[in-house]
């Protein structure tokens, strides 16, 4: 009997797994051409007139030359160009895309888009209808559109990092274990950073220099979608990890550009602007100490900032001032004012620091209204004759240091600085005493413990720290840091009233605009709450229309930014790994002690 050969069968060949395809139904080869020629023709519309009337801000009458919010559909186009470009693999562009994803290119696309249509239905809506735009404004509509129609033919899955902040930290710490052609020189770090640090300040300038509302919300469409883009795209990890190799220069930078700024501005009303943002800064970098280091939800932290202004306004020679013939120099109020916070922070916090959680919130915000009440009270009739009440204390004198009167303007190599701006320089030198404190308090034993004390106090205090000493120093520590800020802010807005001095209000500073810049900025880090406090001053005071809707606009800023970016702006590491998985763009994987990968429950 014949035996039966089998053919043997051969495997199944797999299925290669679908290539992944964008929201729009166009090959990534016309989707790349598309938004590419759309960022072109977006930057080009720029140059054609989109209205016929100059009523509308700005003048974008004119064929040949953007004018107003023009020139920010612009500068989206061209970073939308440039990102298309590096997509490609463009010879010298690649250093855009270091994550080698899509999503920057939907950024800026959106970007473009954003403020583009925004300033067409403005045109539309001032004038009266959308016959007042020209041919151009229908062509800036439609140019803007097309790259976000690439954009979103594209793939939009996360890549991670592939590795670029790993690989930029590798060549920064230890250049020789790498060839030496990929190796980053120290010189081209910090000129890099200074770049970086010049582009900043000329955006910062330039938001403050905005002159009407349009143009503020256009620059800020631009900038949010441009940093967000920036993010995604890796730059800023790499960027982090240059700033980590140069602590030092970059800070000695940053400060370098807040003293340029002055210098920058031919109006002092925009220099009265950086010096309110600065003492704003400074009271929410001392609250950064009691609620971003040691988790104290402190609701009534403007009453410091109150005890400063007032003590200041006291001993300054104010003719109105009831301690009559008590003129201290500056150095001597500016230390009367923090060490007048600082007994009250003891006297408030010895108490109550005992509680946690929402009933030492409840504590703090009756302090906060307490003192209000108290200063208002103190007029003579309804109680001691102190702080003349409601009406406050007025013809506070400028300073005057070595002859140089912080009152006249002064011309410096060419510049005139003006009242403002000469206080605005006092700050900037004051808040490099904040940042110098802080950051040596964040970093020194007691500092530790304070975050010790935030990530669980049981366990803290289980490992032998003393709890409620620990939280008395913070408490104490960020009231002195706002008593500074308020003697400065005495003689700069010449009067203390008890008015400010409140839980929540339409324009800062108040309790919770405080917590919020803290909030928004980032909890733990020495340039978020500088960052939220320049957005929440800068919008009502740009945003004059919304100044009876600014409450409802600001609680939907916040779920928003809850929703998207819970752990702030400018993120701690600790506190984005407790918001996000890891795998993330964002967010590193976690390692052990000896930086190997941390072993899961699989591999174990």
């Amino acid at each position: 009997m014949t035996e039966t050969t089998k053919t043997p069968v051969p495997d199944a060949v797999p299925t290669p797994p679908p290539a992944p395809r964008g929201l729009i139904p166009l090959p990534a080869t016309a989707a790349r051409a598309l938004l590419l020629a759309g960022g072109i023709a977006t930057a080009a519309s720029a140059f054609l007139a989109w209205t016929w009337t100059a009523e509308f801000p700005g003048d974008l009458t004119i064929n040949g030359y953007p004018g107003g919010l023009q020139w920010l559909t612009f500068t989206a186009g061209v970073l939308t160009a440039l990102f298309a470009l590096a997509s490609y693999g463009v010879r010298g562009l690649g250093w855009l895309l270091p994550a080698r994803n899509n999503a920057p290119l939907a950024l800026t696309a959106l970007g473009g888009f954003a403020v583009t249509w925004f300033t067409v239905i403005a045109i539309s809506a001032n004038l009266g209808g959308v016959v007042n735009l020209e041919p151009g404004g229908w062509i800036a509509a439609i140019a803007s559109l097309l790259p976000v129609l690439g954009a979103f033919a594209l793939p939009q899955e996360r890549t991670g990092t592939d590795g670029t902040k790993e690989a930029i930290k590798a060549y920064i710490a230890k250049p020789d274990r790498i060839p030496a052609a990929q190796a980053i020189a120290p010189w081209i770090q910090r000129a890099v950073i200074t770049v970086v640090t010049i582009i900043g300040l000329g955006v910062f300038t330039y938001g403050i220099d905005t002159e009407y509302g349009e143009l503020f919300i256009g620059y800020l469409f631009v900038v949010t979608f441009a940093m967000w883009a920036v993010h995604t795209a890796g730059l800023m990890d790499r960027f982090s990890a240059l700033v980590a190799a140069n602590r030092s220069f970059t800070l000695a930078m940053g400060f370098a550009a807040a003293i340029a700024f002055p210098f920058t501005q031919t109006d002092d009303h925009y220099a009265n602007i950086g010096v309110n943002i600065l003492i704003f800064g400074t009271v929410a970098l001392g609250l950064n100490i009691v609620v971003g280091l040691a988790g104290l939800l402190d609701l009534g932290y403007v009453a410091f900032l109150g005890v400063g202004a007032y003590t200041a306004a006291l001993v300054s020679g104010s003719e109105f001032s009831t301690i009559s013939g008590v003129h201290l120099p500056f150095w001597a109020s500016a230390l009367a004012g923090a060490a007048a916070s600082l007994v009250f922070g003891v006297l408030i916090g010895a108490p109550t620091l005992r509680l946690r959680g929402d009933y030492l919130a409840i504590v703090t915000l009756g302090f906060g209204e307490i003192f209000r009440i108290a200063v208002n009270n103190m007029d003579g009739d309804s109680g001691p004759d102190v702080t003349n009440g409601p009406n406050g204390i007025a013809n506070i004198p400028d300073l005057n240091f070595f002859g140089f009167n912080f009152g006249q303007a002064h011309d410096i190599g060419g510049f005139t600085l003006g009242r403002f701006a000469n206080y605005y320089l006092l700050m900037v030198l004051i808040m490099a005493i904040v940042v110098l404190v802080y950051t040596r308090a964040a970093d020194s034993r007691i500092g530790r413990s304070w975050i010790a004390i935030r990530e669980d106090e049981t366990a803290a205090t289980a490992m032998g720290i003393n709890g409620f000493r620990v939280k008395l120093v913070a408490f104490a520590l960020g009231a002195s840091l706002a008593g500074l800020a308020g003697t400065v802010s005495a003689h700069v807005t010449y009067s203390v009233v008890p008015t400010p001095y409140q839980f929540a209000g339409s324009t800062p500073p108040n309790s919770a605009f405080l917590l919020a810049a803290v909030v928004l900025g980032g909890m733990g880090t020495v340039a978020g709450p500088l960052l939220g406090a320049a957005l929440l001053y800068l919008l009502p005071e740009k945003l004059v229309f919304l100044q009876e809707k600014s409450l409802l606009a600001f609680g939907i800023a916040l779920i928003l930014l809850m929703r998207f970016r819970p752990e702030g702006i400018i993120a701690n590491r600790r506190r984005q790994l407790e918001f996000h998985e890891t795998g993330q763009l964002d967010v590193p994987k976690q390692t052990t002690l000896t930086d190997e990968p941390a072993v899961t429950k699989a591999g174990a």
